[in-house]
């Protein structure tokens, strides 16, 4: 059980803007970001540099009410123009604690980097972190909020922190079933959550790329499982790799609420779909959360 707080914990921004380029996973396409520092209770937001409409809005806000795909990634579009696959992106910033940034990017997804978040955290690192003048808003749960998917189930409840566990089952001998419970302390998400990296299987992958997916995958940003054993050299980061990274992607989702979380959120067999779900049933009716 990953377990974190945030009492009386003022809001943060990057102290530096930085800047990264990188292959997306699905598109294939080559993008460039730069991360700027952005003012008190801005939150999280993706300006599309390479929209040269002017009648077009290229400016989205990270929230779950601008989410517009879950297939295999999390998509965030504001009607004009969109960003995929946000979800380690957005793990890193609730990760460090950055409430405020403006994230500039000049194509359409987000680069896998090596499909963890750690690249980006340690990039945050290098840029540095200032406190701002206000306290971070915490969005409480009150209720047990729970939204379900035949096998696949989500929920989260009311807790004295932020608490995330999961639990996955996959028709592979070399995955099988696997349960993550994780205590987040002292700034471990680097080293318990975010190495862990995104994973396909090597018979989907033609599947996938016939469909326009993983056009930008490799060995080199995803750990992909074969029949028998591990594809890339130096196998597996944890030896329950793949739970944690379904873990990174969860925290990511649920930054989406705009606020980080004080609550218990449970997964089983579930994914993108069925976080943005449950934010959507959560966020929809008051009397299950309330800002502090």
């Amino acid at each position: 059980m990953i377990a974190t707080t945030f009492y009386k914990q003022k809001q943060k921004t990057i102290k530096n803007e930085i800047s990264f380029s990188g292959i997306g996973l699905h598109s294939g396409k080559k993008s460039h970001i730069t991360i700027k520092p952005s003012e008190v209770n801005s939150g999280i937001n993706f300006l599309r540099t390479d929209v040269k409409d002017v009648n077009k809005n290229a400016l989205i806000m990270a929230l779950w009410h601008n989410v517009s795909s879950t297939t295999l990634s999390t998509t965030i579009s504001n009607g004009d123009v969109s960003v995929s696959t946000i979800e380690h992106l957005m793990s890193a910033l609730s990760g460090m604690h950055i409430d405020n940034a403006l994230i500039l990017i000049d194509g359409p997804e987000v680069p896998i980097m090596d499909g963890s978040s750690k690249p980006f955290v340690e990039l945050f690192e290098k840029a540095g972190l200032v406190k701002q003048d206000e306290y971070r808003k915490i969005l409480k749960i009150i209720k047990k909020v729970e939204v379900s998917n035949g096998e696949s189930l989500v929920k989260i409840l009311p807790s004295n922190y932020f608490s995330i566990d999961f639990e996955i089952v996959f028709d592979s001998h070399l995955i099988n079933s696997q349960l993550c419970q994780l205590q987040l302390i002292n700034g471990n998400y680097k080293s318990d959550v975010a190495s862990a990296r995104t994973f396909g299987f090597e018979k989907d992958v033609q599947k996938l790329r016939e469909k326009g997916y993983a056009l930008g995958g490799s060995l080199e940003n995803a750990v992909v499982v074969g029949d028998n054993s591990i594809l890339n050299k130096g196998g597996l980061r944890f030896k329950d790799e793949f739970v944690r990274h379904k873990i990174l992607d969860s925290i990511g989702d649920l930054y989406l609420a705009g606020y980080p979380v004080q609550g218990y959120f449970s997964g089983k067999k579930s994914g993108h779909f069925l976080n943005n779900q449950l934010l959507n049933k959560l966020l929809s009716d008051h009397s299950n959360f309330e800002i502090i």
